[in-house]
């Protein structure tokens, strides 16, 4: 390893310094003024960006379907080639929405699940809705990292009937493990959209985007591009939506975190801290392959 390589290392895995860098600043300042920057249309200047991410990250646009980006932000937002994922087609297989590595997951006892390792948090914070929460208990939760170097989009993990989405306003703490062992309640701070859907036999689930610095833009395909109300409190958006398996149903602006939440009869085929690429296996319905 050469002594930049090494360098950075050891800045990135100081943890304090990485909480100071990453959190103990104005967030929200931050986050809209990367926005800005990231939109920046400059040739030159998105080459010169892309350049430096990639000597603190490991950013691999060879499956971009676009190799020469107007933006940084056109990169974040990348789409990629076609085939460059494959889809498990196993119907008791919900496939992977993201690429991501894995973080915390388990059961959903008591409404109550874990951001990491004795900091839990409560399932009706988290979805703005105790109704929503109860559909969930017994069942399972998985936490899929998305770094900022991995492709941003994410996918239906089956067919599905997508029925509500909440947007709930909030904060824009970093989402990396570091955090995550540090704030309480992280998720439920955070600006997040949890999105129900019904699987083909109309048990409900959830798929929790949650943005982070840097982000605070989560878009939905089928509710049109645009940003959604960030006022103090829920935005309720109900529709009727009919997915497929493997889907693109929208997008962060950045590196975050998806939660999903599992009815009963749903077990992991995946292990904490296993990275995965959007299509892989992720959970089996131990239900329907019976």
């Amino acid at each position: 390893m050469n002594p930049e390589a090494r360098w950075r290392d050891k800045l990135l895995l100081n943890e304090d310094l990485n909480f100071l860098l990453t959190n103990r600043v104005p967030r929200r300042w931050l986050t809209q003024l990367i926005g800005w920057y990231s939109k920046l249309r400059s040739p030159w200047l998105t080459r010169a960006s892309i350049w430096v991410w990639r000597q603190f990250t490991e950013l691999d646009l060879s499956d971009a379907k676009q190799q020469r980006f107007d933006s940084l932000h056109d990169c974040f937002v990348r789409e990629l080639k076609p085939g460059a994922r494959t889809i498990d087609a196993d119907p008791a297989v919900l496939a992977s929405p993201v690429d991501c590595i894995v973080g915390a997951m388990g059961r959903i006892e008591a409404g109550s699940v874990l951001q990491a390792k004795g900091m839990p948090y409560r399932t009706a914070e988290l979805l703005g809705s105790a109704q929503d929460a109860a559909l969930m208990e017994g069942g399972s939760f998985l936490t899929l990292r998305l770094s900022s170097a991995m492709y941003h989009r994410f996918h239906a993990p089956l067919d599905a009937r997508i029925e509500h989405v909440r947007y709930l306003s909030g904060d824009t703490w970093n989402v990396n493990p570091i955090a995550l062992a540090r704030v309480e309640r992280l998720f439920c701070r955070n600006e997040r959209a949890p999105i129900r859907l019904r699987l083909p036999d109309g048990r409900p689930f959830f798929i929790v985007p949650v943005a982070a610095i840097l982000v605070a833009s989560i878009r939905f395909h089928f509710l049109g591009s645009e940003p959604y109300p960030r006022r103090r409190g829920a935005t309720e958006l109900p529709c009727d939506v009919q997915v497929r398996r493997g889907q693109e149903l929208g997008w962060f602006e950045h590196g975050s975190t998806l939660v999903l939440l599992l009815p009963p009869g749903f077990e992991p085929c995946v292990q904490s801290g296993q990275r995965l690429r959007m299509g892989e296996r992720l959970v089996r319905d131990v239900i329907k392959g019976t």
